[in-house]
């Protein structure tokens, strides 16, 4: 099983967009922030992004895999997140876990519930 050590893979509009937030809204020094995924990450042309690869407005589904609990959301900028429409923030522990991830990887991540595993079951791009 993978771990949070997955590669991290965004396109350059994200990664050009995700790093100027994230020099606006500083995070503490943590191997499971925004931040630490953006300085890890492998930044490639936009059209040469995996086809399943999450990253903003990707329309994503995993599973808890302590639970099979599944959830499906979109990942969105702050400014557009609204949980009653399943959209969530890329500054969320769930948005940073699972930023730049592809279907089929597995990640481990610190939530405010405590550690969770969890499984990319698919990933739809959907129009920005």
């Amino acid at each position: 099983m993978k771990n949070q050590r997955n590669t991290v893979i965004l396109g350059e509009d994200d990664f050009r967009q995700l790093k100027q937030f994230a020099e606006i809204f500083p995070e503490k020094p943590n191997e499971m922030t925004l931040s630490y995924e953006l300085n890890r990450a492998i930044v490639v042309e936009n059209d040469q992004l995996p086809a399943d690869s999450i990253r903003l407005n990707s329309q994503v589904r995993v599973k808890e895999l302590s639970n099979n609990k599944e959830m499906e959301f979109i990942i969105v900028m702050p400014a557009f997140a609204d949980i009653k429409q399943k959209r969530i923030s890329v500054l969320t522990p769930m948005g940073a876990a699972l930023i730049g991830l592809c279907k089929g990887e597995t990640i481990e991540w610190k939530m405010p519930a405590g550690m969770m595993k969890l499984e990319v079951l698919d990933v739809n791009q959907l129009p920005s």
